[in-house]
């Protein structure tokens, strides 16, 4: 008998309600004691956790990433201890499986215990740790994302990007700028160029012109469209009115992602000056854009865009009609139906 055995048969003998189970647990089978731990899990138990825990140390992969997801559901001490253990597993299954779940962690004190993995020497522990926190948004964990910021895995500064966004961490702009326009991996400049949204907290307004515009613009032109595209929805989301001509340039963009973003970017900030780019942008072949076009030209409410708009209320597309007459409406202008 295995020690991992001899610990199992020690917590069943303090559990003879799951007895039926006991044998099916301790089997030579690893499929039939990863259904068993399924069958004890479905009780919904707190006192069968200690036998789930110990199912962290099977000797099968497939049991210990099944032990991994039955416990997620517990945010425990002891639960936390088992998973954040899993997370050198040797196995890549069980690894990414915990990574998973510890992600979907719910609770401020989880975050607390994960902490200290931000720092932890091991760049799969460390992102998998960054990603969890992020979400909790632990005000704690900011001076290891800032650091983090530096780390030569790109996957570690892209979960730390993350974690300083949902902090809304305003003395990371500076840093998130830069990488948002000179990282040299793509998923980074994108994360990059949303946190930088950050810059909507009144704290940071003094750096909106001198700093966060600037950085946007220069990510409106990056190479990767992915880029372009997060770069247009967040000055959209800052509603800075100096970025229309950059926007309007961006209609005209040879990837309809970006000239999407750039349309409901311009009609945030209600720019007069996209008036007629957006005109012409109601003739483009995809009619999401078109319908984009339709709701920016209602948001700026220039009764000049009135005689297109009556147009694009017969368009082929439902949902380009709808969003021309709502458009019509907001002018104060009729609406034309068939």
């Amino acid at each position: 008998m295995t020690n991992h055995s001899a610990e199992l048969l020690d917590l069943f003998a303090a559990h003879p309600e799951l007895g039926a189970l006991q044998q099916r647990v301790t089997a030579a089978d690893a499929q039939t004691r990863r259904i068993a731990l399924i069958e004890i899990a479905d009780e919904a138990d707190e006192d069968h956790l200690p036998i789930l825990i110990a199912a962290t140390a099977d000797e099968a992969p497939l049991v210990r990433a099944e032990a991994a997801r039955l416990l997620a559901g517990w945010e425990t001490a002891p639960v936390l201890s088992a998973l954040i253990n899993l997370l050198s597993d040797l196995d890549h299954e069980v690894r990414t499986t915990t990574a998973q779940k510890l992600s979907e962690l719910k609770t401020r004190a989880a975050g607390l215990q994960l902490l200290p993995l931000a720092l932890h020497d091991n760049t799969f522990v460390k992102t998998a740790a960054l990603r969890a926190l992020r979400e909790l948004r632990v005000a704690e964990a900011a001076p290891a994302a800032l650091e983090a910021l530096r780390n030569a895995d790109a996957g570690v500064r892209r979960e730390a990007v993350g974690v300083l966004g949902w902090l809304k961490q305003i003395d990371a702009l500076p840093q998130l700028a830069t990488l948002a326009n000179n990282d040299p991996n793509i998923d980074v400049r994108r994360a990059s160029t949303s946190a930088l949204g950050l810059a909507t907290e009144p704290a940071a307004a003094t750096l909106l012109d001198t700093l966060v515009l600037p950085s946007l613009l220069r990510a409106l032109q990056d190479d990767v469209w992915t880029v372009r595209e997060e770069a247009a929805a967040t000055l959209g989301k800052l509603q800075l009115h100096n970025a229309a001509p950059n926007l309007i340039a961006a209609l005209r963009d040879e990837y309809w992602q970006v000239r999407l973003r750039a349309a409901r970017a311009l009609g945030r900030i209600r720019s007069i000056a996209a008036v007629g780019a957006l005109i012409e942008t109601l003739q483009y072949t995809l009619s999401n854009v078109r319908k984009e076009a339709a709701i920016a030209l209602g948001e700026i409410g220039d009764v000049s865009a009135g005689p297109a708009l009556t147009e694009a209320s017969n368009d082929a597309d439902p949902d380009v009609r709808k969003s021309a007459r709502l458009a019509l409406t907001q002018l104060g202008l009729p609406t034309s139906h068939p």
